[in-house]
């Protein structure tokens, strides 16, 4: 299916991640100019070296929670495509886990500064870009957005907020042609997850595999096909979603989770 965006220039936060990477294999294969940005330079490389030759992307090492990051990647973006049409911000962390009672409030501040305002600070540096007729903006946030976990709070919290901002902008800039969605994936195989599992392997005296297969079991029974998701089957979502094909689909949450989240 051609999605109608050959020619058109994407901006990816978390860019050096799994989905990051998959996502921009996506939009460059549908023609799409991409600038990568994350907080390890090697790792951008590394996505940037695993695109075809002929594709034309930029990387930018930029941390998005720190003060005036997002200011700078702006002047960087510009200065190296001048604006940008699609915005997909995948820039986040697990951080802290653990009964409530064990976090503190800079356990929150931490995932809070990197998961949200970070969205909130990119989009209002990118907005402009975004105003020109046409644009689309998608946030990967998760299934503890809607489904939270009593040893994630900090990650449920920071990810039921960027749903909340995504869906205040989807209503605010529509009629201008500004289409804003979310992807909430659940368990996808990213370096994220396998750290996940190996800890939980560690713990349990067990191979990666088996810590996976009884994670499945124990902690996301409601995954009905039994296996952790492959980045590009988000990337399929998040590429539909910044595409013309998406024309009429603004304000959603699609769920990318084999069904993890149990209710409707």
């Amino acid at each position: 299916m051609d999605l109608g965006i050959a020619g058109r220039t994407a901006l990816l936060t978390g860019g050096a991640g799994g989905i990051g990477r998959a996502t921009a294999a996506a939009l460059v294969a549908e023609g799409v100019r991409v600038v990568l940005t994350d907080t390890d330079g090697e790792a951008l490389e590394e996505a940037r070296g695993s695109l075809p030759d002929d594709a034309t992307v930029h990387t930018v090492v930029a941390d998005l929670a720190e003060d005036g990051a997002a200011d700078r990647l702006g002047s960087e973006v510009r200065d190296a495509v001048g604006a940008i049409d699609v915005l997909v911000h995948g820039a986040g962390v697990t951080g802290p886990t653990g009964p409530f009672h064990e976090l503190g409030d800079d356990d929150f501040v931490e995932v809070l500064e990197t998961n949200l305002m970070s969205a909130v600070r990119v989009t209002r540096v990118f907005l402009p870009d975004l105003r020109r007729g046409w644009g689309r903006m998608v946030f990967l946030s998760s299934e503890d957005a809607v489904q939270p976990y009593d040893d994630e709070l900090p990650y449920c919290a920071a990810k039921a907020g960027l749903l909340a901002f995504a869906k205040g902008l989807s209503r605010t800039y529509a009629s201008e042609g500004l289409l804003v969605n979310s992807v909430a994936p659940a368990f996808i195989s990213t370096p994220m997850t396998d750290a996940m599992m190996d800890q939980r392997a560690e713990e349990q005296g067990t191979t990666r595999d088996e810590a996976i297969a009884s994670f499945l079991e124990e902690e996301r029974p409601f995954m009905e096909l039994g296996r952790r998701g492959e980045p590009e089957e988000v990337a399929a979502v998040i590429a539909f979603l910044c595409s013309e094909r998406a024309s009429f689909v603004n304000g959603a949450t699609y769920r990318v989770d084999a069904g993890s989240v149990a209710t409707l």
